[in-house]
């Protein structure tokens, strides 16, 4: 069966085009401008389109999400907890130990430098996360000997 919204043959950037067509009111342009500044912070970005479509940018795994809604359009920085935010951009999911978001409503502006700088910082923790071997597995304990049955007396 066909999710609602999916749409065959369209790669995630068509479709968060599209998306941002959609909205063609302060959200569109919000989240469009968003998007300009994820792609110039890393032309090498990846657009994804997951969970029943949502726009993800990605870069050796997810820098955030961009989600609108009635009254915000909201960028949620996966490991956003991890990041350093000097500017205080992010102002929402600041009670959990992993994510960060920042929300936007009509009328309010993120510093595009401060905004490209988190873009940055994300993608050099998930490239960081990237590139640490593995912990070696702890050395298996010997095995004790096994015990002698005693015989039963007759």
């Amino acid at each position: 069966m066909k999710k609602p919204g999916a749409s065959q043959g369209q790669s995630a950037t068509e479709l968060i085009s599209k998306r941002i067509a959609e909205l063609a009111d302060w959200r569109g342009k919000t989240l469009n401008r968003m998007r300009k500044l994820i792609k110039e912070a890393d032309p090498d970005v990846v657009e994804e389109w997951k969970w029943r479509g949502v726009p993800v940018w990605s870069h050796d795994g997810i820098i955030c999400t961009g989600e609108s809604y009635k009254n915000v359009v909201k960028l949620t920085f996966a490991k956003g907890a991890s990041l350093q935010d000097p500017a205080h951009l992010f102002n929402s999911s600041l009670e959990g130990n992993v994510r960060r978001a920042i929300d936007i409503h009509e009328g309010e502006e993120v510093a595009g430098s401060a905004f490209k700088v988190l873009v940055r910082q994300a993608i050099a923790l998930n490239s960081s996360r990237k590139s640490k071997p593995a912990k070696p597995a702890k050395p298996a304990k010997p095995a004790k000997p096994a015990k002698k049955a005693k015989k039963a007396k007759p």
